[in-house]
């Protein structure tokens, strides 16, 4: 025979702990809303859980980063205006447009760039994989590369006055 602890809910039922920890459990709400740019890149965190996340990333036209990988997540880019053209390790493209994506694996190593004249706008979604941290990125050597660095083609930002992606 087996005991389970139970408590009420708010009318009067009896619930599990396990039932009660998934009632505790809230969805996020969020709006795509960022600054369009003249130059370089911006992350607006949209929402996150422990094992997944997403982002609304704008990039200014010609806007790039470096080759690089994340070995402890897998993710997607969706992108919602302007076009990108996404490089593998090799050299090998393939051009992305409004509502494409890309859905890249773990350890899986590209780098892109905006290739439309208007801002590039991308919806990124991650997903931890396995127990590790999933922030890590590493440049094709297997060193840490910090997305803000020179190596990623980090470039200071330049806005668009009043012009809004919504």
């Amino acid at each position: 025979m087996s005991i389970q602890a139970t408590d009420r809910d708010d009318r009067g039922h009896d619930i599990t702990r396990a039932g009660a920890e998934a009632a505790a459990k809230k969805p996020s709400f969020f709006k795509m809303r960022a600054q369009m740019l003249e130059k370089g890149r911006t992350n607006t965190a949209l929402a996150r859980t422990e094992n997944m996340w997403a982002t609304l990333k704008v990039y200014a036209s010609g806007g790039e980063n470096g080759l690089h990988t994340h070995p402890n997540e897998d993710h997607a880019f969706i992108v919602l205006q302007g076009s990108a053209r996404y490089y593998d390790a090799d050299g090998g493209h393939t051009d992305v447009g409004k509502h494409e994506g890309i859905m890249l694996p773990a350890g899986a190593y590209y780098w892109f760039e905006a290739t439309s004249k208007e801002p590039l706008v991308l919806v990124r979604v991650g997903c931890r994989v396995g127990a590790q941290d999933a922030s890590g990125r590493l440049n094709i050597r297997g060193e840490p590369m910090p997305g803000d660095s020179k190596e990623n083609k980090r470039v200071p930002v330049v806005v668009r006055d009043g012009e809004f992606f919504e």
